[in-house]
This record gives structure tokens, C-alpha cells and sequence, in this order.
């Protein structure tokens, strides 16, 4: 069994690979920093393999594929991505530009490539790391809610395809609130609530595509954020989402 990973130098990507090899995967581990990537592999041995790429390039998206399509990989993890904070009139362009290429172009790449893969065997996992922002929008991080609506929705849409079609491939969206990585750290933000450490979302994670979980939200609190939505305006909801945002700078 093989997994590739996105994002694999850090965070939640760094876990989940450590958590496959302890059961027994091998991992290609992906990210644009090849020293962090060779420091994870020396920690992993042999059943680590690492990819430079930058998967904010839409060529080097279809490289990775093409590299790869030799090797019998069964689960393809979508982990890369950063955010950003500030009102949307004076953040950076060219970084949210890069965050969208990131978040979203390079997701739906590699998503529809393996995903073209996996369907001619008709086995495989696909685990799109999104966050419970993407069931709302968010004043003060527009960009980033804005690109965790879209991994939510394409891969709500992709699993009612594959169940349509009765495929045994499995795709999921992993949507957890705070996790103590890096994020916070490059999105220049403090955490407004209590986080989970990032092994403890790895595990849950991989254990929801496991199961065939469409979308897998861990902690009683933002589970029960997604309820409230169903019951409150939109422009309740977008105002509470400000007044947690605010919180976070």
C-alpha cells in the first residue's frame, strides 16, 4: 500500500505520514522544502520516498502525476495549503493568488488525475484536508474560507458521483476547527479556542476516509457549528464568524 502526501513536511501532512508507516504504508512525501522532507524520510526509512514540487504550479501538479504513474499508489492526500489574515482590501494579491493556486487549483488537479487512476482499478482513497471554514464565509480570512468552500463542495459532489456510479473509491473531506501546526504561524493568527494536537487530527483523518466519511468533523463544538448554521441566517452566522475571526489577530 502506497499514499502520496501533499503538505508532507509539516503539520497534519508530517503526522498522517508517520501514522501510514506505523501501519504499514509506504509514503511519498511532497512538499516544496526538501530539507524538512529529507529529515521526515530519515525518520521514516525506507518506506519514505521525497518529492520536491511546488504544487502551487499547475505544471508541476501534472509532472508530479506523470513522475508518478509507474508506482501503485492507493491513496492520494491532499495536505498542502496555508491562509491569511486582514481586512480583503489590504492583503496581499499576489500571496492570495498563491493560496488559491495552492488551495484550490493544486487540489483539484492531483484530485481529478488519481482520482481518473484509482476508478480504472476501482479501489483507492482520496483525503482532502479542508477545514470547518469551508461551511462558512469569513471576514478577515475571505481568501481562505472562500478556498475551503470550494474543497468542501468539490468533494461533496465527487463522492455523490462515485456512489452513483457504485465505485468502491473512497474520497473525504477532513474539516476540523483549530490544530496546533504551523498555520497560525505563516497566517499571522493566534488560536481563539483550544486546538487538537495535529496527531490526533491525523488520526482522525485517515481513520474518516477509512470508513467512507464525506465529511469528517472531529470535536462535539464544530460539529455542532455546522448545526447552528442550518438553523440561523447566513448574515447572523458571517457576523459571528467576524467577531471569532477578530479574536484570532
Amino acid at each position: 500500500m502506497k499514499a502520496l502526501i501533499t503538505g508532507a513536511s509539516s503539520g497534519i501532512g508530517r503526522d498522517i505520514a508517520r501514522l501510514l508507516v506505523s501501519r504499514g504504508w509506504e509514503v511519498i512525501l511532497v512538499a516544496r522544502r526538501a530539507d524538512r522532507l529529507m529529515e521526515l524520510k530519515k525518520e521514516l526509512g525506507q518506506k519514505a520516498q521525497c518529492v520536491r514540487c511546488d504544487v502551487s504550479h499547475k505544471d508541476e501538479c501534472l509532472k508530479l502525476h506523470e513522475v508518478l504513474a509507474g508506482q501503485d499508489i492507493e491513496m492520494l492526500v491532499n495536505c498542502a495549503g496555508f491562509g491569511m489574515c486582514g481586512f480583503f482590501t489590504e492583503t496581499s494579491l499576489d500571496k492570495e493568488m498563491e493560496m488559491i493556486d495552492t488551495n484550490i487549483r493544486a487540489v483539484h488537479i492531483l484530485t481529478k488525475l488519481f482520482l481518473q487512476d484509482f476508478m480504472l482499478k476501482n479501489k483507492g482513497y482520496i483525503l482532502n484536508v479542508a477545514s470547518i471554514a469551508g461551511f462558512f464565509s469569513g471576514p478577515l480570512m475571505a481568501t481562505y474560507y472562500a478556498t475551503k468552500n470550494y474543497v468542501v463542495s468539490l468533494t461533496g459532489a465527487v463522492y455523490e458521483e462515485l456512489k452513483r456510479r457504485g465505485s468502491d473509491v473512497k474520497i473525504s473531506a477532513f474539516c476540523p476547527g483549530p490544530v496546533d501546526t504551523e498555520f497560525n504561524a505563516v497566517a499571522h493568527v493566534k488560536f481563539a479556542s483550544a486546538p487538537i494536537d495535529s496527531k490526533t487530527a491525523a488520526a482522525l483523518a485517515i481513520d474518516g476516509v477509512m470508513q467512507g466519511k464525506l465529511y469528517n468533523i472531529p470535536t462535539i463544538k464544530m460539529k455542532s457549528l455546522k448545526f447552528v448554521k442550518r438553523i440561523l441566517p447566513d448574515k447572523t452566522i458571517t457576523h459571528f464568524c467576524y467577531t471569532f475571526q477578530k479574536k484570532k489577530r
